[in-house]
């Protein structure tokens, strides 16, 4: 019993109970998928991505199904499809990843391999699950930028060096420009930050250094920061 659910079919005989088991079948697993990625998702999702995820492995199982092993309905198929035009903006690489994941389950449930397609989407939607509580990537480091105004007095070239190493803070300089007709300087850097670095005491260093003039500390550097 157990090597028949494993066993992958040279061709699928499209009947009215192997169609009815496909679908369903491809149903649950996708809906599995779905389930998977609402909870390992923490940047939040959409509702039309979630249900896609529930459909998307139904539509290559059916597809599968009607192709067969007729070649020429293959060709029909592809020179139908062909002219349908998808535009969207390019998504996030795990977001491709989740889509690629439904239309192999749905390529298994087409092709009869009943088993595998529960076999493979219970042991990746395991695995999404085991890297997503171990936070498996998560950097530990922040980058941001941070602009700083200096006067005209104070080389710009070793500045804050020093506070820089003393909070560990990884640095590069990336802009400069003069205001104030020249009296001041304003210094861009992408800067580094550890979780146990404070920023707070971290900044109140800079700003002992450049006079209490104005400095600020982005999230995310911008394309107008360089």
């Amino acid at each position: 019993m157990l090597d028949s659910l494993f066993t992958v079919a040279t061709s699928t005989e499209l009947t009215f109970t192997n169609a009815i088991l496909t679908i369903f079948i491809a149903i649950a697993l996708g809906g599995i998928i779905s389930y998977t990625y609402m909870k390992t998702n923490s940047g939040g999702y959409s509702q039309s991505f979630t249900l896609t995820m529930v459909l998307l492995p139904v539509i290559v199982a059916i597809i599968i199904l009607l192709i067969g092993s007729n070649v020429a309905r293959a060709f029909s198929l592809a020179g139908a499809f062909s002219i349908i035009r998808f535009r969207s903006a390019p998504g996030d690489p795990k977001d491709i990843t989740f889509v690629l994941f439904t239309m192999a389950s749905g390529l298994a449930c087409g092709v009869g391999s009943f088993g595998y397609a529960v076999l493979f989407t219970l042991i990746l939607c395991a695995l999404m699950f085991i890297l997503n509580r171990t936070n498996f990537g998560v950097r530990t480091t922040s980058q941001k930028t941070l602009k700083v105004t200096i006067p005209e007095s104070l080389g710009y070239e070793e500045a804050f060096a020093e506070v820089f190493n003393k909070f560990n803070v990884g640095y590069e300089l990336k802009k400069i420009r003069t205001t104030e007709l020249g009296s001041l300087y304003e210094l861009v850097y992408a800067v580094t930050l550890g979780e146990a670095v404070n920023q707070k005491e971290f900044l109140d260093a800079i700003r002992t250094r450049n006079g209490n003039l104005d400095l600020s500390l982005t999230m995310t550097p911008t394309a107008n920061d360089y």
